[in-house]
């Protein structure tokens, strides 16, 4: 499965952007972790297939919405009121084992990744 991500950019605080995935195949779980310089890779949102269940991480809840369209096999993430911590590279990610909603937290769920897309958030 290949990845496309795009939608990033530079926002100024309590903006919002829109972000798009768009998947070559299928996945049981879509989702997005994002990486700011210096931390970690770090959970953002999921979403899945079977039920369109969805998480996200406590910052972000609230302020963005994960949503899949399985026809265009696309996963998109607005975010909103947006926030200068959210600064960080944005990384779609694929699960394709029926556990990965299981494990959705961990990078270790995730089969495929995008290729990243900058988000700035300018206070």
């Amino acid at each position: 499965v290949q990845l496309q991500a795009s939608g990033g950019g530079l926002v100024q605080a309590g903006g919002s952007l829109r972000l798009s995935c768009a998947a070559s195949g299928r996945s049981y779980v879509m989702g997005w972790f994002r990486q700011a310089p210096g931390k970690e890779r770090q959970f953002v949102a999921a979403i899945s297939r079977s039920r369109g269940s969805t998480d996200y991480s406590y910052s972000v809840k609230g302020r963005f919405t994960i949503s899949r369209e399985d026809a265009k096999n696309t996963v998109y993430l607005q975010m909103n009121s947006l926030k200068s911590e959210d600064t960080a590279v944005y990384y779609c990610t694929a699960g394709q084992r029926s556990d990965s909603w299981s494990y959705r937290y961990s990078t270790e769920s995730v089969d495929y990744w995008g290729q990243g897309t900058q988000v700035t958030v300018s206070s």
